[in-house]
């Protein structure tokens, strides 16, 4: 268990410490954009796989036994997931790298960002979360709540440095959304448009789902039961 809890302090670190801190603008400085990139992407890379191999190995310790409720929550929360995550591939976003908002448009969010301006990050939130609940032993506490902390705190973090370095459109973009799915919608400082989203992107969730239910054995040793 201490190698899954070094893990994950390991992954926490490089990210709060690398990407969300000061030390990122200065190694681009000295470096370079995309050697940056690289240097942080392969660090990322060893650090999931280092938690991912010790959760695997770590010993099964009960916190709680989840009921039917908490066994199937992925099944009903997994599609929320997968449609968050393909939108965010395929739409526009002012919060991801390398974009920014367009400060002449008359609609500042478009798609899945009138949900949430963070939609991969909510979507890593909603996974972990349910697999939480679903699991209820402390290795997948540990592993899967890694992965909840790092995408929550990240989309707060992501909202702060564009705050800082407020690039144009950044105040209007900020004011007609919210990190939080809906709550903007729910407020009325934006419009849900289901068009926008498209039939393409939720058959491309729906087969995403499928495709992650059909390989859930051979990537985690665990068969999907309805």
């Amino acid at each position: 268990m201490s190698n899954l809890l070094v893990a994950a302090l390991f992954l926490i670190g490089t990210h709060l410490g690398i990407a969300s801190s000061q030390l990122r603008p200065q190694l681009v400085a000295t470096i370079g954009e995309g050697p940056y990139r690289l240097l942080y992407s392969l660090i990322a890379l060893v650090a999931i796989a280092w938690l991912a191999h010790a959760w695997r190995t770590a010993p099964v310790q009960v916190l709680w036994t989840p009921g039917p409720g908490l066994r199937h929550l992925p099944l009903l929360v997994m599609p929320v997931a997968c449609l968050f995550l393909v939108c965010a591939l395929s739409q526009r976003n002012p919060t991801a790298l390398g974009q920014a908002p367009d400060p002449d448009s008359a609609e500042p969010a478009r798609g899945i960002v009138r949900v949430t301006r963070h939609p991969v990050m909510w979507a890593v939130a909603l996974w972990a979360i349910a697999h939480v609940l679903a699991n209820g032993d402390l290795a997948s506490l540990v592993f899967f709540g890694t992965f909840a902390v790092l995408a929550l705190a990240g989309s707060v973090l992501i909202d702060a440095r564009r705050t800082e370095e407020r690039p144009p459109g950044w105040g209007v973009f900020l004011q007609r959304t919210s990190n939080i799915p809906f709550q903007a919608i729910l407020e009325r400082r934006q419009r849900l448009v289901p068009s926008e989203i498209g039939l393409a992107r939720l058959a491309a969730a729906l087969a995403l789902y499928m495709a992650l239910i059909r390989l859930h054995p051979a990537l985690f040793g665990v068969a999907v039961t309805p």
